[in-house]
């Protein structure tokens, strides 16, 4: 049982005795001896589908759809956790209160909303098949029993930073959006996989949806690319929000986290979901 210590004279502050007593959590030197050999993984059998706002949600029927059918035949052998992008909506609300100058955490309040709302459109495609739409409140722990009793819970990606979101490093967009969501949910829960559903077969060296008609198969293609080299490239662009490489770099229980084309080939999904390389590994 922990006792309780004064510190110098009469007046001096009390402590709980413990290995953290006096300590800033600032020492880099100190920061270092927390480090645990092995950390606990609340969910290791959670499988987290981020699925692209633009790239899926904004487009309707034809692509939702398959994609729809292809989860209520997954939810039986996997157990799944479906995260929402925002998409155009939220670029549109981002493009108005940019011009109104506002600061990068009412941004982040504002583009929430949009990833809810997808959220709830695919709750409701999913109701009748054990789709069920949480927050990110007590519900993310009891995110294996859900599975165990046929539920398929479904989340918005966006992460609540609100007003606490950082500071961007270009502009005022908020850094922090749903695809890093998705990342730190995935990393914190301890997830099995962290899979990426976009509408490019993975990460090329620039967007090809920019590139110049019939040049897109001379772009360079990453099948399997480390963090560190992706860093080290410092491209102009990338299919996921920058600050994942750094979390990625950092993190204690993933590994790695796979981007596919699940807008063309929504079939992939499985085959991610069995371990096999479908589309883009980035790895630690």
């Amino acid at each position: 049982m922990a006792k309780l210590i004064k510190e110098g004279d009469s007046k001096g502050r009390l402590h709980i005795d413990s290995p953290m007593m006096g300590e800033s959590l600032v020492s880099k030197e100190f920061l270092k001896t927390t480090e645990s050999g092995e950390y606990f993984r609340m969910h290791p059998d959670i499988n987290v589908l981020k699925i692209g706002g633009q790239s899926i949600m904004d487009r309707g029927a034809k692509a939702i759809l398959p994609i729809v059918d292809e989860l209520i035949k997954l939810k039986d052998d996997y157990k799944l956790l479906v995260m929402t992008g925002g998409g155009t909506r939220a670029r549109h609300v981002y493009n108005i209160g940019v011009d109104l100058g506002m600061p990068t955490g009412v941004l982040s309040k504002l583009g929430d909303k949009v990833s809810w709302q997808n959220a709830e459109m695919l709750s409701v495609l999913l109701a009748k098949h054990g789709g069920v739409k949480i927050g990110h409140g007590d519900n993310l722990e009891q995110l294996t029993m859900f599975c165990r009793q046929g539920y398929l819970p479904i989340t918005y990606g966006i992460p609540p930073y609100g007003f606490f979101e950082h500071p961007a490093e270009f502009g005022s967009i908020p850094p922090h959006r749903t695809d890093c969501g998705a990342f730190l949910l995935a990393e914190n829960i301890g997830a099995r996989s962290l899979i990426y559903l976009k509408d490019e077969t993975g990460l090329y060296e620039r967007d090809p949806k920019k590139a110049k008609k019939g040049t897109k198969k001379g772009l360079k293609f990453f099948s399997r690319v480390s963090v560190d080299e992706l860093i080290a490239l410092d491209l102009d662009d990338l299919i996921i929000e920058r600050p994942i490489l750094r979390m990625l770099k950092q993190a204690k229980c993933l590994k790695e986290l796979q981007i596919i084309d699940a807008l063309n080939r929504p079939k992939l999904i499985r085959q991610a979901l069995e371990g096999k390389q479908v589309g883009t590994i980035i790895h630690k």
